[in-house]
């Protein structure tokens, strides 16, 4: 009796993991699933042309977090405005799943069509923040907006909560963008954003980059944001050009100790300066 009473429990046994080892297949291609269709989402949203104005350079870098699980919610974007100006976006959706893939995109296409009512750049980013208000997500996103005049190289940007970006000049200074931000999209209504100008000189950089490029646990963000300023500076003074300075800011996020979304944005004068 004991010799059967073992047989049938090693087959009880037997039966529920084979029931528990298909379960946990069963979970995992759901999982794999949904980070292949939120890749799939990342991919589909992200512009594949980027614009050509004279006498500028513009170069992007995208690296997708979709290791296991974590599924980022990054973007940029590049795009003409009905006035001849070129509008830049970059930013970074709170969370790591399929949600925070598909929210990015309506960020994204959220200041694409926004964009075609006020491209200045403090009333674009309270718009897109009320029109985010509205959809009564839990989701928040940071960001920076730009709207870069090609006739003069002036630059006017405002920020949401996002990291600052990075200049350098052909003389050789460089450093860290100090203007005033507001908060993060899709939290406050009726939130004002302050607009901040500079110019783009013959030889200067932009760079425009999302936390994880910067910040990790092996890199804290001050330390990440040297990293870039120092590159920007190598870049302008020895005249490298966008694309080149774009693959070694890039190069930083290897070091941050993380899985996460990366993105880089490259905004460089190569022409004639404008009086």
């Amino acid at each position: 009796m004991s010799t059967m009473r073992d047989a049938e429990d090693g087959d009880e046994l037997l039966a529920r993991l084979g029931s528990l080892t298909a379960q946990a297949r069963e979970l995992a291609e759901v999982q794999r699933s949904r980070v292949e269709l939120a890749i799939a989402l990342q991919r589909g949203m992200l512009p594949r042309d980027l614009p050509v104005a004279r006498g500028f350079r513009l170069a992007v870098r995208y690296a997708p977090a979709y290791h296991g699980l974590n599924v980022g919610g990054d973007w940029y974007d590049v795009f003409t405005l009905p006035d001849g100006h070129i509008g830049l976006s970059i930013g970074d959706v709170q969370g790591h799943n399929i949600e925070a893939a598909a929210f990015m995109g309506q960020v994204r296409v959220g200041l694409r069509a926004l964009a075609s009512v006020t491209s200045e750049p403090g009333e674009l980013l309270s718009r897109t923040n009320d029109l985010l208000l509205s959809l009564g997500t839990d989701l928040f996103a940071t960001c920076t907006f730009m709207r870069l005049d090609p006739a003069t190289g002036v630059l006017e940007s405002a920020r949401a909560g996002h990291i600052p970006h990075i200049w350098a000049t052909a003389d050789g200074r460089s450093g860290i963008a100090d203007g005033e931000g507001g908060p993060p999209l899709g939290i406050v209504a009726g939130v004002d954003f302050p607009v901040t100008r500079s110019r783009l000189t013959t030889g200067g950089v932009f760079v425009l980059v999302t936390d994880g490029v910067v910040e990790g646990p092996s890199l804290s963000v001050d330390e990440g944001l040297d990293q870039v300023v120092r590159l920007a500076g190598i870049a302008a003074v020895a005249g490298l050009e966008a694309g080149a300075l774009a693959s070694a800011v890039m190069k930083v996020a290897e070091r941050v100790g993380h899985e996460d979304d990366a993105a880089v944005l490259v905004v460089g004068h190569d022409g004639v300066e404008t009086p």
